[in-house]
Order: C-alpha cells, then sequence, then structure tokens
C-alpha cells in the first residue's frame, strides 16, 4: 500500500504535530507500508534528510517572527511534485489544513484518490497566538466550519486523537468518518528506580515540578505560577518549564518573580531539552503539571508519564489532555489556581501514595504506543482504499481488525 503523507514541515524540531507526523511515518514503514513525505524542505538542515517531495518555504508577511519562535513552516504548494506525489499515492493523508493540503486534497479528487486525515490543531491555537489573547472567538468558530466544510467532509476517514476532539467534530456533522485514537507514544522504558531515594522523605528536600510544554498562550503556565502562591510546598518547590515559544521571555521573567519574592526556595530552571533530557528530567521529578486550555492531544505529558511522574492536567472544553488522567486527583478546571494549588499539596501530602501511583501511570501509557496506532492507521487506509474503489460508504461500518481496537472509542460516520 502507498501512503502519501502531507505536512507543512516533517523535519521541524520542537513542533509537536511534526513530531507525531515523524513517528507515525516511521512506524507505518516499520509494519511494511510504502510512505512517501509531501513537505517542504528540511529548512533547519539544508544538508540533512530531505521528504521524497520537497516543497519550498511559504513566508508569511508579517507573520513570520511569530510563527518561528512557534517552530512553525509552511511550505509552497505550487510546483509539479503535487501532482507527481498524489500519481504516486494509493491513499493520501492529510496532517494540516493550509495551502499544500488544499492542493494535494484538489489532486486527490481529481484523480479519485481517497483522502485521509489527522486532527492535530484548534483553530484557537492558531488564532490565540496570532492575536495575543484569548479572544476573537468569532474567528475561531469561522475557521473551523471552513476546516469542516472545505477539509473534513472530503476525507473518507478522520483521526481523532482524543473524543473531545471526536465530540467537537460531531457537533458540526462533518461527513468524514470520525473515530477516535491517539496520536501513539514510542515505547520508553521507565528509568525511575522501582524503591524511593533514601531522601524521598526528607521534609527538607526539594520537591521537583516540572511544566513541559511549549510557553504559549494557550498552555497556560500562568495559572501554575499563581497556584505556586497558594501551595503551602512552594518554598520546597524547584519548578523546571521545558519548552519554548513566543511567550519564554515573558513567562520566564514571571517564574523568576516567584523566586525575587520569596514564593519558592529555589530559582526556577527554563530550559529546551532533546528527547533524552526530557526523560531524564521525567524520571527525577515529583510531579508533572500541566495547565493547556486549548489542546488536542498533549503529547509532551504522555512522555513524562512513561516515567512515572504523576501529572495534574487541566480539563477544559477545548483540551482532551486529561484523557490520560486515572482519577479525579490527578485534575482540575482550567485557569483554577487554587483547585491547582490543592492538587499539588494534595500529592504532596501524600509521598508514598504518589511514588506508587507514579508507576500506575507509565503502565497505563502501554495501551497507547506508536505500533498499535499504526496498526489502526492501517486498517483505515485500506477500508478508506476499498470504498473508494467501490463507492460504497455505509453509514456504520465496523473497521475490520481496528473496530475493537482499545484506543477507539467511538466509530461511524457522523453525518
Amino acid at each position: 500500500m502507498r501512503i502519501l503523507f502531507v505536512v507543512n514541515s516533517y523535519f521541524s524540531q520542537g513542533n509537536g504535530l511534526d513530531e507525531s507526523a515523524r513517528r507515525t511515518v516511521q512506524a507505518l514503514r516499520a509494519a511494511g507500508q510504502e510512505v512517501r513525505v509531501l513537505s517542504g524542505k528540511n529548512f533547519e538542515n539544508s544538508d540533512g534528510p530531505q521528504p521524497e517531495y520537497p516543497m519550498e518555504k511559504f513566508h508569511f508577511p508579517l507573520m513570520q517572527p511569530m510563527l518561528d519562535s512557534f517552530g512553525y513552516a509552511y511550505a509552497d504548494w505550487h510546483g509539479s511534485q503535487v501532482e507527481e506525489a498524489v500519481r504516486w499515492a494509493d491513499v493520501i493523508h492529510l496532517e494540516e489544513t493550509f495551502f499544500l493540503h488544499h492542493a494535494a486534497m484538489n489532486w486527490a479528487r481529481k484523480l479519485g484518490k481517497p483522502i485521509t486525515g489527522t486532527y492535530h490543531v484548534h483553530p484557537e491555537n492558531i488564532v490565540y497566538n496570532c492575536l495575543g489573547f484569548t479572544g476573537g472567538n468569532l474567528f475561531c468558530e469561522a475557521l473551523y466550519r471552513y476546516w469542516c466544510r472545505v477539509f473534513y467532509d472530503n476525507y473518507s476517514y478522520l483521526q481523532c486523537p482524543t473524543d473531545n476532539v471526536r465530540e467537537r467534530l460531531e457537533r458540526h456533522h462533518v461527513k468524514a468518518k470520525c473515530f477516535t485514537l491517539s496520536n501513539g507514544v514510542i515505547p520508553d522504558k521507565c528509568i525511575r528506580p522501582t524503591t524511593p531515594p533514601e531522601d524521598y522523605l526528607d521534609e527538607n528536600r526539594p520537591l521537583d515540578l516540572i511544566y513541559i510544554g511549549r510557553t504559549a498562550i494557550e498552555k497556560d503556565q500562568p495559572t501554575l505560577y499563581k497556584a505556586l502562591r497558594l501551595s503551602k510546598y512552594a518554598k520546597r518547590i524547584r519548578l523546571h518549564i521545558a519548552g519554548r515559544g513566543p511567550k519564554l521571555d515573558e513567562y520566564t521573567k514571571m517564574a523568576e518573580q516567584l523566586y525575587r519574592d520569596g514564593v519558592v526556595g529555589y530559582q526556577p530552571i527554563v530550559g529546551f531539552y532533546n528527547r533524552e533530557g526530557l526523560r531524564q528530567l521525567a524520571a527525577k521529578a515529583d510531579l508533572a503539571v500541566h495547565c493547556a486550555f486549548v489542546e488536542v492531544e498533549g503529547m509532551s505529558i504522555t512522555e513524562a508519564l512513561q516515567q512515572a511522574v504523576v501529572p495534574v492536567i487541566a480539563t477544559a472544553k477545548l483540551s482532551g489532555t486529561a484523557t490520560y488522567a486515572l482519577d479525579d486527583r490527578s485534575t482540575y478546571p482550567a485557569g483554577d489556581a487554587q483547585a491547582l494549588a490543592n492538587r499539588i499539596d494534595y500529592w504532596f501530602d501524600h509521598p508514598q501514595e504518589r511514588w506508587e501511583m507514579g508507576f500506575r501511570y507509565a503502565e497505563s501509557m502501554k495501551q497507547y504506543e506508536i505500533a498499535n496506532c499504526a496498526q489502526a492507521l492501517i486498517d483505515m487506509f485500506q477500508k478508506a482504499i476499498y470504498e473508494k474503489n467501490h463507492a460504497t460508504y455505509p453509514l456504520i461500518t465496523p473497521m475490520p481488525a481496528a473496530a475493537h481496537h482499545p484506543l477507539i472509542g467511538h466509530y461511524g460516520r457522523t453525518a
């Protein structure tokens, strides 16, 4: 089966969408599938690996510096590579809803090729960052409706990483058949020792609290800073902020202000880590907090959970990341600093329970391993090809094999 992945910047580093695409392509190839990538060139390393169908970079007027700070790069959509790529493929899989993807979709429709996709980004992720505040909801709704009608209605199948995403799509009655399937995590051995260190119960040792994620408005790091001012453990907390983004300087200053005000007893540590660095950080952490109020899946927290750290995750209308919480002790209403402080204090009040719960979280991540997710995608591609060739789209038809996949919480045509 020849699968074409269409993504703006396949080789971009520090961009969760592109990292997810790379993991998925690698897993599909490992499963014996022939996969090619239509994408922008490797903009960060011109001498490095390149996609099979490379496109030039598209520069947005005025907005490009902001996009660069996100780690995003957008591909141009003009050129014979688009038609060539689509002609080669049996199925076209769109990772985003931008110019290159629209061009690929149009060629797929002309050539009678099935189209599938993965939902990776809410319009709020884009609009809030462009505006610099959480306004523009009418524009977000208009953009969402545009995506549904122009893109998703032309897909055979649409992968929804969480039920939160699928339910939003269902409310808009998209014609694609939507199903819940995680983007998947790379299997990773837990390197946290099975027994706590000797000083684990020492009331004078620092408590390492980590936040992994882009420093952007929708990730809501300021709620964590407010919560630390309300926590009875603040003096013992050593805060680690792992990520970069448009709000890096502002949020770094806010974190450092906690130390200058005497709220926390240790200088906050802010930095950008590679995969191994994040692994080591998570394995030593006492707690992982995730405050995002707009987020499709939040893969960064899943990698931390593999290292047996207990999370506290925000619940919000437009965030599906709380899917990974095993109980209510690890969730709080997004933006509620007092509720977050209460959860932080609860877990620090119960160190033995926290240690044991961490390993339950590590075990829970095994069901989301990328090989399982890739197999479900293979089933989706096969079904899309079959249905396109036979021109039959039944109202509700279980996907072969994948219908019983543990990650698929719902399946069926939503229209």
